[in-house]
């Protein structure tokens, strides 16, 4: 999410930021940053336990003692119920529940799933704005918790953005490189499986292809296993989880053709999600390969140069080398891609999404 960006870069007069950990990969150290303007960051750290989702309500003890505050933003229900918490005790003026995903049946069947659902209803009736990232998330949400419009904080659906001033594009000749790029977590539902099944036959058909992939979770020690035995760990780097967003953007732009095979389970989350990634593809002009998974892909195969595929290796394995085959065809749909990115430059839905909330930039 743009949002602390934004707010620093407008110069807020303090903005502080808070990381939780959401996955073990991603480690027991929770992060407090403090950004005011004409002072350097600074930044204070806790480890606490990591025992994903069980550990998440810990996330809601910290900052312990937060500054006053003319706005809270909570990332889940956890984070928003304690600004309502705060709102009570007079420290907070106003709160919003800024929704990140919506997740039908988040734990599966049982106590747990129950409890997030009252919490969540609660923080959707009882913040000052809701905001979530796609009308599928809202809808799904609403039919869920039975929410209607009269009693629910006002809502609005504000899409995941990009820095359109700061990702470079894929230059005109990108298809050259012949670089395939996956960013996501290295889970089953992400579907890189399937993206090393396509790289194994494309190898069998002798054509020169590498693929990148960059993200950590609890499948990678299998993928990279996958790779070996196929015999095309040669062809595939794994990065890793990459934090500076600067050398992300660059490896984006060196890329050739960016890939988002998500299976096509009924269960996903992702089909009420706006992937972050999808908008850092078309940012820098690259033709994504996709399933008809998200709730916007058959906008991105219509505007945006992408093509919805099967959930096939042999498919995919096609329309990666038709892709990277046609020059001109690829230079198309680079400018499809760059064009359909300029409605979602961050400046301009943050700027209108606060004003909405009655804060003006």
């Amino acid at each position: 999410m743009g949002v602390w960006q934004f707010l620093v870069a407008r110069e807020a007069r303090r903005v502080d930021t808070i990381y939780h950990p959401l996955i073990k990969e991603d480690g027991a150290v929770r992060r407090h940053t403090v950004y005011e303007p004409g002072r350097p960051a600074r930044r204070r750290s806790r480890r606490l336990p990591a025992w994903p989702p069980y550990s998440y309500p810990l996330d809601a003890l910290l900052p312990i003692r937060p500054p006053h505050a003319d706005l809270w933003i909570g990332f889940n229900n956890l984070l928003a119920a304690r600004g309502v918490a705060e709102r009570r005790l007079g420290r907070v003026e106003q709160v919003a529940y800024w929704a990140v995903d919506f997740v039908p049946d988040r734990f599966g069947a049982g106590p747990l799933t129950r409890a997030y659902d009252t919490l969540d209803a609660y923080c959707c009736r009882s913040v000052d704005y809701r905001v979530e990232l796609s009308e599928a998330a809202r809808n799904g949400r609403d039919a869920r918790h039975g929410l209607t419009h009269d009693s629910v904080a006002p809502t609005q659906v504000v899409p995941v953005g990009a820095w359109l001033d700061r990702v470079p594009a894929a230059p005109s000749d990108g298809y050259a490189a012949r670089r395939l790029l996956f960013i996501g977590h290295l889970v089953p539902r992400m579907g890189l499986d399937l993206g090393l099944e396509a790289l194994s036959l494309l190898k069998g058909r002798g054509a020169s292809v590498h693929l990148d992939v960059a993200g950590h979770g609890e499948h990678e020690a299998e993928l990279r296993a996958q790779a070996e035995r196929m015999g095309i760990s040669d062809r595939v780097t794994f990065h890793g989880f990459i934090r500076d967003q600067r050398e992300l953007a660059r490896l984006i732009s060196q890329s050739s053709v960016a890939l988002a095979p998500y299976k096509p389970d009924p269960s996903s989350f992702t089909r009420f999600a706006d992937p972050s990634k999808l908008k850092g593809y078309l940012a820098a002009g690259l033709p994504i390969l996709l399933t008809d998974v998200p709730p916007n892909a058959e906008d991105l195969a219509r505007e945006a140069g992408a093509e919805i595929l099967p959930y096939e290796p042999a498919a995919w394995a096609d329309a990666i080398e038709r892709t990277l085959g046609d020059a001109g065809g690829w230079r198309e749909r680079r400018a499809a891609a760059l064009a359909y990115a300029q409605r979602f430059d961050w400046n301009t839905l943050l700027e209108d999404a606060f004003a909405r909330m009655g804060f003006e930039a």
